[in-house]
């Protein structure tokens, strides 16, 4: 079984492109748990990358699909919403599951380029991550899962046999 977890950035300034001094020991203190990863993407945001490497990990790649989806799916899919509501809404087929899609098959692309018992870790922003993760689990009752994700937070994905079998919430403690 392969393993794929997904992650928001850490803390920036309001408006900031870059982590705060409090977003980076937020990064040091979820990374210390993290790990090891035999790949590790971002997106090309600056909090993104920086968050990766606050974390522990040397990226390999950095990938303008995740920086942000667009004003057509921002209006199905604003961002914040629990990750149930984002399941309802890949259903329906329209912008914001065009791009979960492609998130799917990125994430796909990841996965199969890693070793037997391999994993990975993409560290991107709310909403991307939130809706990533409920296209590759379609049959997912997402309703426990709670709010989107806050700084750091996603989900540990498993793959295995060509496909997303399960995956699990990642919350931070308060």
């Amino acid at each position: 079984m392969k393993i794929l977890e997904v992650r928001r950035h850490s803390i920036r300034d309001m408006g900031g492109d870059h982590l705060n001094q409090t977003g980076v020991e937020l990064a040091r203190k979820v990374g210390e748990g993290l790990g090891p990863f035999h790949f590790v993407a971002t997106s090309t945001l600056p909090r993104a990358f920086e968050t990766a490497i606050a974390m522990g990990f040397a990226v390999h790649e950095q990938n303008e699909l995740m920086n942000t989806y667009g004003g057509k799916v921002e209006r199905e899919a604003p961002w914040p919403m629990p990750y149930h509501h984002y399941a309802l809404i890949v259903k329906q087929d329209g912008a914001a599951a065009q791009y979960a899609y492609q998130l799917v098959d990125y994430y796909t692309a990841i996965l199969e380029r890693l070793p037997n018992e391999g994993s990975a870790l993409v560290v991107n922003h709310g909403g991307v991550v939130e809706l990533g993760i409920v296209a590759c689990l379609p049959d997912t009752d997402f309703l426990p899962w709670g709010d989107s994700v806050d700084y750091c937070e996603g989900a540990r994905l498993f793959w295995d046999d060509g496909r997303f079998v399960n995956g699990e919430v990642l919350r931070l403690p308060n």
